[in-house]
């Protein structure tokens, strides 16, 4: 490790799973990058649902993964690991943005380096921090799981949510034709202005009968979902033939009610389930790889762009966390790390 970094940082420790109030700042040692990792001084964090779950025990890190809360930061490479080969290692001072295995609320963060992605053209730390964890989830499923095409159509359930605002906004990019679900009259228009071909208030709308109107009865190629067990004999209901449903959450709950298997065979419908954390680098690499080809030249050009919903000082994470615990926000949360 370079002689000129401090010996230890800060960082959110849990004393036992609960709500928002067992978090706490306090002061660890630098982690060590180890091999093909890399060191990032962490300027801004972004939080996700994950982060709730796992501070409330439900979510346990991987084997090997950071205890510390936290999957995607923006900041700059200060120390690479051993073994980082020549011609591949970062330069130090670059700034990145990356998906985390854990440890992002802290001052310093090691990631593999194949996770980092610079900051599109004009970013700054907060926007750069709300891409990684998101945009990775988006497109490993919406396009290295579902296959979205051209043409298609896809539901987005949690529209106004990180996920949702960013999903809308790609498969936009790809020609493909978003649908969404949100909470309220407001959040739905937002799904609209990013893009969404329409917005279903779930709170006061059947959305089978609302996605069979608006695809004159065929149904949507493609739906992902976070709320899962609730929503799943609905959801196989708003199916095409050989549609895909991918469920990334469980949001309402990991039970289904009983479903009749048959609509699954006539319709030859898919269904599966991913979830992004436990994957190996190699994997989120070439998530990485992917977006770096089709969607940073995209954000650098304005054409897509994170919802931001709010920041806080580093040292307000209780309340980031219970502002997302709300569910009021639309867009992401970010911890601003050089704000106290």
């Amino acid at each position: 490790m370079p002689p000129s970094l401090p010996r230890h940082m800060r960082a959110v420790t849990i004393g036992e799973p609960g709500g928002p109030e067992v978090m706490a700042l306090t002061d660890l040692p630098l982690p060590e990058p180890g091999p093909g990792e890399v060191l990032v001084r962490v300027l801004a964090a972004g939080l996700n649902r994950p982060d709730l779950m796992q501070r409330q025990g439900l979510y346990p890190p991987p084997p090997g993964a950071s205890p510390i809360l936290g999957l995607e930061i923006a900041g700059e490479i200060v120390a690479t690991g051993p073994g980082m080969p020549g011609k591949t290692a970062p330069a130090i001072g670059t700034r990145v943005c990356a998906l985390a295995n854990g440890g992002g609320y802290a001052e310093y963060c090691a990631v593999p380096a194949g996770q980092c992605l610079p900051w599109p053209d004009g970013y700054d730390a907060i926007r750069a921090a709300a891409l990684p964890e998101t945009f990775f989830t988006v497109w490993s499923n919406l396009v290295m799981t579902a296959h979205l095409a051209a043409g298609e159509r896809v539901l987005i359930h949690g529209g106004s949510g990180g996920i949702g605002t960013a999903a809308i906004q790609v498969a936009r990019a790809l020609g493909a034709v978003p649908y969404a679900t949100a909470g309220s009259a407001d959040k739905c228009a937002q799904c609209v202005e990013l893009g969404a071909e329409a917005a279903i208030d779930y709170r006061h709308e059947d959305f089978v009968d609302r996605i069979a109107a608006l695809t004159d009865k065929r149904g949507v190629d493609v739906i992902l979902d976070v709320i899962g067990g609730p929503y799943l004999e609905r959801n196989l209901r708003c199916l095409a033939p050989d549609g895909r449903l991918v469920i990334i959450a469980l949001q309402g709950g990991a039970r289904a009610q009983e479903v009749g298997l048959a609509r699954i065979m006539t319709r030859r419908l898919t269904v599966t389930g991913t979830t992004l954390r436990p994957r190996d680098g190699a994997y989120k690499a070439r998530i990485a790889q992917g977006l770096r080809e089709t969607i940073w030249p995209l954000l650098a050009k304005r054409t897509i762009a994170p919802l931001i919903h709010a920041t806080f000082p580093f040292a307000q994470v209780v309340e980031a966390h219970k502002l997302m615990e709300s569910g009021v926000h639309s867009g992401k949360i970010v911890l601003d790390m050089q704000a106290g």
